[in-house]
């Protein structure tokens, strides 16, 4: 018999390759492909995204309330303190003003407590300058007023003195010293502080718009959080008609009060931090203007007697100081007028309506005093300035001392607003770190269960 054979195709017996494999992460990535199509497997992915939300839910607040934690204690503890010494330097320095014109006036008759006053307000004014030079930190602004603040106020305690020596000789000179001090006082010193105190209370602003901003990203990773809970419940119950599922139920509650905690903290914080600001920060800048304008109205009043006519307004016929002093007491009565408007107590408004009335008093007896020397009649316009408690300077001091209780008012009011907005987010971080863990831990126990089922 003949057997035909079949001619073997080309490469016919040779070894035949294992199939090529892929990376390792090709093959993780394809069982997680497959594992996922079945029940277990979806019950895993979403109990993992589930855990994982609730971690970032707790990192996401615990970073953002920080920042806002730290914004407000800077309010309380740093900014508006440095904006109310600002404001310190600026009134010290312009009551000592006041009190050298007030002391030169009075020559050979100064009194100890106005040269104390003198005194004092220098002193304050250079241990504020040094505070606020260590508390200046990088703002080159800050740090440049308070160096020019600091080289000039010894220059202008050396006219002051120099123009005291030079009238107690007798010599006219004197009170060019004074004018000149007062001129270095009004362009050089006074603008630096302004500067200063605009600087810091625009660093306070800053700070306090930090402390009061929303959390977004809290907010909307807690949203989808408590979404995502509420969506693996519905499908727990579409597919196995249990009501509940004690672990998803204990994570929703956990991410529900950490979103309700955050909420409400949140809003509280901005409340009083909001009330600090229009009820407290505003008042105390109108305040502060004010007591400046009172200050200045004061040694313009001063000088005017001093000056008996050297120096002129614009118009070169007009005393200048006279002109500054009718300009001053125009802020003042503006000041006045807006600080009660912002006044919400009657603590507050009591001693603006004790200024408002010593204002009054101050405008009578000024003008009483102007027309004495216009006069000529120096004798008798001296004691109606810088005398008793009938002259214009008794109604400064009322009107001062009232304008001094009603900053210390509300200076309190907006330190008590301010340290409750900061009170609404203590143990916010700690909690939310608390209660995002427990979540997590809930969701993964709770599809645990459900997985413990199919084995």
């Amino acid at each position: 018999m003949v057997v035909t054979t079949r001619a073997s195709a080309p490469g016919a017996g040779a070894a035949v390759p294992p199939p090529r494999r892929g990376t390792a992460l090709a093959e993780g990535v394809e069982r997680a492909r497959r594992a996922a199509t079945t029940e277990p497997g979806r019950l895993r992915v979403v109990g993992a995204v589930l855990a994982a939300l609730a971690l970032v839910l707790g990192a996401v607040t615990v970073w953002e309330v920080s920042d806002r934690v730290t914004a407000a204690e800077e309010v309380v503890g740093r900014s508006q303190p440095l904006s109310a010494d600002a404001a310190s330097i600026y009134r010290s320095l312009a009551d000592a003003d006041t009190a050298a014109s007030s002391g030169f006036l009075a020559g050979g008759r100064e009194s100890r407590e106005v040269r104390e006053r003198y005194e004092r307000d220098i002193a304050t004014a250079s241990r504020l300058l040094t505070s606020a030079a260590a508390n200046a930190g990088s703002d080159e602004g800050s740090r440049r007023e308070i160096a020019l603040l600091g080289e000039q106020l010894p220059r202008y305690a050396g006219l002051i003195e120099q123009a005291r020596a030079t009238d107690r000789q007798g010599l006219p000179l004197g009170g060019a010293y004074l004018r000149y001090a007062n001129e270095q006082m009004s362009t050089l010193l006074l603008p630096a502080a302004q500067r200063l105190y605009e600087a810091e209370t625009g660093r306070l602003y800053r700070d306090h718009d930090a402390a009061r901003s929303w959390p977004p990203a809290s907010l909307a990773v807690g949203a989808a959080a408590l979404g995502l809970l509420v969506w693996a419940q519905r499908r727990e119950y579409r597919r196995t008609n249990r009501v509940f599922n004690q672990g998803l139920v204990a994570a929703t509650a956990a991410t529900a009060v950490l979103v309700l905690w955050l909420a409400v903290g949140h809003t509280l914080a901005r409340s009083g931090l909001g009330e600090a600001r229009s009820d407290g920060q505003e008042s105390l800048k109108v305040l502060d203007a004010a007591r400046i304008a009172a200050l200045q109205a004061r040694a313009n009043e001063n000088l005017t007697l001093v000056s008996r006519g050297a120096v002129t307004a614009a118009d070169k016929k007009s005393d200048k100081y006279d002109i500054d002093f009718g300009a001053n007491m125009e802020q003042l009565d503006a000041g006045l007028a807006q600080a009660l408007r912002l006044a919400d107590d009657e603590a507050g408004r009591a001693p603006l309506g004790r200024a408002v009335a010593g204002v009054a008093q101050w405008k009578v007896r000024h003008a009483a005093a102007r027309e004495a020397d216009l006069k000529g009649d120096y004798e008798i316009a001296l004691p109606l300035v810088i005398g008793g408690k009938d002259s214009s300077g008794a109604s400064f001091d009322l009107v001062d001392a009232s304008l001094e209780q009603a900053v210390a008012h509300e200076q309190r009011e907006f330190t008590r607003a301010a340290e409750g907005g900061l009170a609404a987010l203590t143990g916010l971080t700690t909690g939310a770190a608390l209660l995002s863990l427990a979540a997590a831990a809930a969701a993964v126990l709770g599809i645990g269960r459900r997985l413990s089922e199919y084995r």
